[in-house]
C-alpha cells in the first residue's frame, strides 16, 4: 500500500498540471450537470415495511384521486378580544379565503369550517383545511404564496391569522451560515497549525473542490435518482469535514519530509506513501459506518448514506493525488513562516535532527508524558466522566420533529399554539384509521364496530363517522387524540387501537390499519430502534475487522470500538439532556424541547463511527510506526502525540467548526444533528484519542501489539506504516533491524 501510493504521490507531483486538469474538468463537468438538470421530482418518504406505509398504500390503491401523501395546509383564525368567529363580518373574511384558496392550480379541496364543525367551543377559534396533490417538497413557489398571501389579506381585517401544515415545508437552507462559519474556523485553525498561508489554502481549496464534484453530482442526479435536500445537507457536512482533515494530514507529513532535509518530489511521495496510506484506511471506516446506513431498511436513509460515501471517496482521491499536485505548485512556500525566515538568514548548518532535538518539548509530547505517568488515574477519569454524561441518554425519547418543535417566531409553531388553545392539544395529529373490509361480508357493521371500539379507549377526543370509497370496500375513520403528537400517550393509543384492529379482524375479516403523520413518525422511529443493534454490529464489525489488518493487533482495535461506543453514548447523553429536557438550551437557541429525532442515534453511529476510526488511524499508526522501528512501547506512544497530535487536535477542531456552525440553523433537525456530531468529535478526539487512547496503551505495554501467529500469516500486509519506503534509504537497514522491526520488513 505505502509502496504503491508513494509511486502515486511523486507521479501526481510531477504531472502536476495533468493532474490538476483533471479535477477542474471533473468539477466543471458536475457543476455543468447539476445546472442542467431537471427540477427533482417526487421525494417521497417511505417506511417500507410499516402498517402506516401499508395503509397509505391501500389508500391510494381503493382511494384514486385522494393523494393521500398531498400536502396539506392549516389557515387557523382567532377572533379579537369580545368577539367570536360566528360574528357576520369574521364568518365574510373567512368565505373570502377560503373561496380564493380553492382557486389554486395544485388545490384538491378546501373546507369551509362553519360547514364542518371546524370552530372551538368558544366560538373565538377556527380553520380552513387546504389538501394538495402533491407533497410538500413538490409544491410550486406559487402555491406557497397563494397559501400565504391569503392568510396576509385575512390578517388585515383584524383577525389573528396563522398558518401550518406541510405545505409549507420548503427546501432546508441549513447550510448557508454553517458553512460560512465552520470554513472561517477551519481557516483561522489551519493557519494556527500550518503557521503558512499557502499550506492552509490548499486543505481548504481541495475540500471545496471536493464538496463541489460531490454535491453537484447529487444535485445532477436527484431527479433520476430521487435524492432529496437532506441528502446534499449530509454530504456537504461529511465532505467539508473529512476533505480538509485528509489533506491537512497530508501536508503536515510533507512539511516533516522536508523538515529531515529530503527533496520536494520525494517528500510529497513520502506523504502520500505513509498519511495517505492512513487516509486510505480512515476514508474506508467512513465509507462503511455511511454505506451501511443501507441495512436500516429506509430507502431515504440509504440514499443519503451512500451519497455521503461517494463524497467521501472523492475526498480520498483528491487527498492523494491533487494535494501531491498542488504542493508541486507551492514549492517551499508551505513551510511555517518562521523557519523560512530562519533559513534565509543562513542557519543552514545545522541539521534539522539538531534542530529537533534541541526543541522544547510540545504540549502533545508533554501531555503523552503526563498520561504515561499516571495512567490508572486518566483512564479512570475520562470513562467515568464520560460515563456520567452518558447517563441522560438512558431516557432517550425518540420522534420527529414537527410544528410544535418549530421557533415560536413562525407562523407554524403559532399556527399549532392556536389550534391545541381552541380544540386540544391532539388535534394537531390527528390518527387516520383505514378499514379493509373487503373480505368482510358487512364492511358497514365492521367499521362500526371499529368505531365504537375506539370511542371507548383512554386518550380518545373525537372519532368521526367512517368513510367509505366508491366500491365500498374501504373505510376510514379520523381520530383525534387528547394528547399531543409527540407524547408518549398518543404512542400508546395508536398500540391500542393496533391491538383491537387484531380483534375486530378475528370478529369481522376486516383488516384495521392505523396511519397519519403521527402514526408513520413512530413506525418510524421503532423502525430505526430495532434496526440500531444489527447495524452496529455490521458496521463495527466490518471496521473491527480492517483495524486488525491495519494495526496488525487484536486488542488496539478492540478499544478503538468501546472507545467509540462510550464517546457515542456521552453525545447522546449531551443531546437529551439539552435538547429533551432542556439544560442549557438557552445557549444554543432551543425554544422548544421534546423527543429526540428518531434518526439522531443511528445516524450518529455512522457518522461519528467513521469519524472517530479517523483519529485512531492517524494517531495510532504513527504510534505503531515507532514501535516497528525499535521504540519502547511507552515511547512510542510519546513519539506518535508528537508527530500527530497537534494536527489530530486541529483536524477535530476544523470537523467540530464544520458541524457546530450548523448549530445556528432555525431548523430544529439541523441544530440537533450539528449539536450532537460536534459534541461527539469532541468527545471522541480530545477525551477518548487524547486521553483514554494513551492511557490503555500504556498500561497494556507489548501486549497491545499481540498478534497470533497463525493470524499474523493469514492477514495481508498493507503496510501503513511505510516500512517499504525505509528501504529506499538504506536496502541494508533490514539487517541491522531488531526481530520485531525486521518481521515487518520482510513481510514489506
Amino acid at each position: 500500500m505505502a509502496t504503491f501510493l508513494y509511486k502515486l504521490g511523486r507521479l501526481a507531483f510531477r504531472r502536476r498540471h495533468f493532474v490538476a486538469l483533471i479535477w477542474v474538468a471533473l468539477l466543471t463537468l458536475a457543476g455543468v450537470g447539476a445546472a442542467s438538470a431537471p427540477a427533482p421530482g417526487t421525494t417521497s418518504f417511505s417506511i417500507p415495511g410499516t402498517e402506516a406505509q401499508k395503509a397509505f398504500d391501500l389508500l391510494e390503491q381503493r382511494f384514486p384521486g385522494a393523494s393521500a401523501d398531498g400536502a396539506t395546509g392549516r389557515i387557523v383564525f382567532k377572533a379579537p378580544d369580545g368577539e367570536k368567529m360566528t360574528d357576520a363580518d369574521n364568518k365574510a373574511t373567512v368565505a373570502k379565503t377560503v373561496k380564493e384558496l380553492g382557486d389554486g392550480s395544485e388545490v384538491v379541496s378546501v373546507t369551509d369550517p362553519f360547514t364542518t364543525n371546524a370552530v372551538s367551543k368558544d366560538g373565538t377559534v377556527a380553520y380552513t383545511s387546504v389538501r394538495y396533490d402533491v407533497p410538500g417538497m413538490e409544491l410550486e413557489d406559487s402555491t406557497r404564496d397563494a397559501l400565504e398571501a391569503a392568510a396576509d389579506e385575512a390578517r388585515a381585517t383584524g383577525l389573528t391569522v396563522d398558518v401550518g401544515g406541510d405545505a409549507l415545508q420548503a427546501a432546508a437552507e441549513a447550510g448557508a451560515i454553517g458553512e460560512v462559519i465552520g470554513l472561517a474556523i477551519a481557516a483561522v485553525v489551519l493557519v494556527l497549525t500550518l503557521g503558512s498561508l499557502v499550506a492552509a489554502g490548499l486543505p481548504l481549496l481541495t475540500a471545496i473542490i471536493g464538496v463541489g464534484i460531490g454535491v453537484s453530482t447529487i444535485t445532477a442526479l436527484a431527479n433520476a435518482l430521487d435524492l432529496g435536500d437532506t441528502t446534499s445537507t449530509l454530504a456537504l457536512m461529511i465532505g467539508l469535514a473529512v476533505g480538509i482533515d485528509y489533506a491537512l494530514f497530508i501536508v503536515s507529513r510533507y512539511r516533516g519530509e522536508l523538515a529531515e532535509g529530503r527533496d520536494r518530489e520525494e517528500a510529497a511521495g513520502r506523504a502520500t506513501g505513509t498519511a495517505g496510506s492512513a487516509v486510505v484506511f480512515a476514508g474506508l471506516t467512513v465509507v462503511i459506518a455511511l454505506a451501511g446506513l443501507s441495512v436500516v431498511g429506509v430507502p431515504m436513509l440509504t440514499k443519503m448514506g451512500l451519497a455521503a460515501a461517494g463524497t467521501v471517496v472523492v475526498a480520498v482521491l483528491i487527498a492523494l493525488t491533487m494535494i501531491p499536485a498542488l504542493l508541486g505548485y507551492a514549492g517551499k512556500r508551505v513551510r511555517p513562516t518562521g523557519e523560512k525566515r530562519k533559513r534565509r538568514g543562513g542557519d543552514k548548518s545545522e541539521a534539522p535532527e539538531k534542530s529537533e532535538a534541541r526543541a522544547k518539548p510540545g504540549m502533545g509530547t508533554r501531555w503523552a508524558s503526563f498520561v504515561i505517568r499516571r495512567p490508572v488515574a486518566v483512564l479512570l477519569l475520562g470513562v467515568v466522566g464520560l460515563g456520567a454524561i452518558a447517563v441522560p441518554a438512558t431516557q432517550l425519547e425518540l420522534g420527529l420533529p414537527d410544528d410544535g418543535s418549530q421557533p415560536t417566531s413562525t407562523t407554524q409553531r403559532r399556527a399549532y399554539d392556536l389550534l391545541s388553545e381552541g380544540f386540544g392539544p391532539g388535534f394537531n395529529g390527528p390518527l387516520m384509521i383505514v378499514v379493509d373490509a373487503k373480505d368482510s361480508d358487512d364492511p358497514k357493521a365492521a367499521a362500526t364496530t371499529v368505531t365504537d371500539g375506539i370511542k371507548g379507549l383512554k386518550d380518545v377526543v373525537t372519532v368521526t363517522p367512517a368513510a367509505f370509497n366508491k366500491a365500498g370496500d374501504t373505510a376510514t375513520i379520523t381520530v383525534i387524540p387528547d394528547s399531543k403528537p409527540s407524547s408518549t400517550q398518543t404512542e400508546d393509543l395508536v398500540h391500542a387501537i393496533r391491538d383491537k384492529g387484531a380483534d375486530v379482524k378475528a370478529d369481522t375479516g376486516a383488516r384495521v390499519l392505523v396511519t397519519g403523520t403521527t402514526a408513520m413518525n413512530i413506525d418510524f422511529s421503532q423502525k430505526l430502534t430495532d434496526a440500531l443493534v444489527p447495524y452496529l454490529a455490521l458496521v463495527v464489525g466490518l471496521a473491527f475487522l480492517l483495524l486488525i489488518v491495519v494495526f496488525r493487533s487484536i486488542l488496539v482495535p478492540l478499544k478503538a470500538a468501546l472507545g467509540f461506543l462510550l464517546s457515542v453514548l456521552a453525545a447522546l447523553g449531551a443531546v437529551v439532556a439539552v435538547f429533551q429536557w432542556g439544560w442549557l438550551s438557552g445557549l444554543i437557541g432551543v425554544e422548544e424541547t421534546g423527543p429526540i429525532m428518531s434518526m439522531m442515534p443511528i445516524f450518529m453511529v455512522g457518522v461519528v463511527f467513521g469519524l472517530a476510526m479517523d483519529y485512531e488511524v492517524f494517531l495510532v499508526t504513527r504510534m505503531r510506526e515507532a514501535y516497528v522501528h525499535g521504540e519502547s512501547p511507552s515511547q512510542a506512544v510519546v513519539t506518535g502525540f508528537r508527530h500527530s497530535a497537534r494536527v489530530v487536535a486541529a483536524a477535530a477542531v476544523i470537523m467540530m467548526a464544520v458541524f457546530g456552525g450548523f448549530i445556528s440553523s432555525s431548523e430544529s433537525m439541523i441544530k440537533m444533528i450539528g449539536f450532537g456530531l460536534a459534541i461527539a468529535v469532541f468527545f471522541d478526539a480530545f477525551v477518548v484519542r487524547m486521553a483514554i487512547v494513551p492511557a490503555v496503551l500504556a498500561l497494556l505495554g507489548k501486549k497491545a501489539w499481540w498478534l497470533p501467529k497463525w493470524l499474523d500469516r493469514a492477514l495481508p500486509n498493507v503496510d501503513v506504516e511505510g516500512e517499504g519506503l525505509r528501504t529506499l534509504d538504506d536496502p541494508e537497514k533490514a539487517g541491522d533491524a531488531d526481530p520485531d522491526e525486521k518481521k515487518e520488513l520482510v513481510r514489506a
